[in-house]
């Protein structure tokens, strides 16, 4: 079976593909000075196009990972992650407060089945 990496980088790829999934690093937003919803919501719409780059979508989320800096702006990133994924067969999910680089409120990690 091959392996196959989109977007490959110095130190990671944005996607891999293998087996009939897809693996997305920690996607984070483009603009720092945005707030929660907002930078859930630039993710969020990233996602959607390494998804289709591996020829996936939103529907075929398995498993995301949120970690998010500050735990008391969770409702916010709901907000986002409800308006983007609706309430139809949502994937497992968690949510983790961490730790992120200085701006970033919100970086999601998830696995899609390709098909």
């Amino acid at each position: 079976m091959t392996i196959q990496h989109i977007e490959p980088g110095e130190w990671n790829s944005r996607a891999v593909i293998h087996g009939g999934y897809v693996w997305l690093s920690g996607i984070v937003a483009g603009d720092k000075t945005a707030g929660i919803k907002d930078q859930t919501a630039d993710v969020l719409e990233r996602i959607d196009g390494f998804l289709a780059k591996a020829g996936s979508d939103k529907t075929k989320i398995v498993s995301a990972v949120i970690y998010i800096a500050e735990m008391a702006e969770k409702d916010g990133m709901n907000a986002a992650w409800i308006d983007w994924m609706g309430d139809a067969n949502p994937p497992a999910r968690a949510c983790v407060g961490v730790e992120l680089t200085p701006g970033t409120k919100v970086e999601i990690m998830c696995q899609a089945v390709i098909g």
